[in-house]
């Protein structure tokens, strides 16, 4: 099971994991000595350069993961229509990560009604050996169609968390499981509470195979809880 945080460039982190002094530059580095993985959003807003991503994959270690968010391009502008180019482009760009590439992330914009046909001719796009975990924000996706085209796709429906309860079906699509945790019910906001991380570590039980992303950043609450997350684990 691989736990960590979704991004790592927030300034509030300064003396929670980096130290003072420590230059924005060597911040990943730093970061990769305390998790194993990090979900990288700065490729939803505006897709980095393939040199880039080489640089993050110097930067890091033998065995770190970084799973890549979809750009908004792809999911929230054309709304999956002609996902040929944007996930060509995509992978092409990512591809500069190599063996450190993990899963990639379509999460998709709450407004966004069901559409497994859409759904499915954008995962046909994807490279057989590249994981996409799907994050659909709206209700109507919970079909045994959307079900069928995910486990067609070998694709993960992504579980996400909101102050303590799933926002999605506990579906096992896939071999492997990608789970987020956007906001905690604790104090101070938006942090998680021990009751809740056990409640997902019981859910999570027996699953080697999985990629856990706290997306709490403010304050450092996501990094708090990754560590706490893993220290509660069976």
């Amino acid at each position: 099971m691989r736990i960590g945080t979704s991004g790592w460039q927030y300034t509030d982190w300064r003396d929670v994991l980096y130290p003072p002094g420590l230059p924005q530059r060597r911040w990943l580095h730093h970061y990769a000595e305390t998790f194993t993985t990090v979900e990288n959003n700065n490729a939803f807003y505006r897709l980095p350069a393939r040199g880039t991503f080489e640089r993050w994959r110097d930067a890091t270690p033998p065995g770190f993961v970084m799973a890549v968010k979809a750009s908004r391009y792809l999911t929230h502008m054309k709304r999956l229509t002609d996902p040929a180019e944007p996930v060509a482009r995509l992978m092409n760009t990512a591809a500069g990560l190599g063996a450190k590439l993990g899963p990639v992330l379509l999460q998709l914009p709450p407004t966004l009604r069901a559409d497994p046909a859409r759904l499915d001719a954008c995962l046909r796009r994807f490279p057989d050996d590249v994981r996409v975990a799907v994050e659909p924000r709206h209700p109507s996706w919970w079909t045994d169609e959307t079900h069928d085209v995910l486990r067609h796709h070998r694709a993960a429906l992504c579980w996400a968390d909101r102050l303590g309860r799933p926002l999605t079906p506990l579906w096992r699509t896939t071999s492997w499981l990608y789970l987020r945790f956007h906001e905690g019910p604790a104090q101070p906001w938006p942090r998680y509470d021990d009751a809740t991380l056990r409640t997902w570590t019981r859910e999570l039980d027996r699953a080697d195979d999985a990629y856990v992303y706290f997306n709490n950043d403010p304050g450092g609450a996501a990094v708090h809880d990754a560590l706490r997350f893993t220290d509660l684990l069976p």
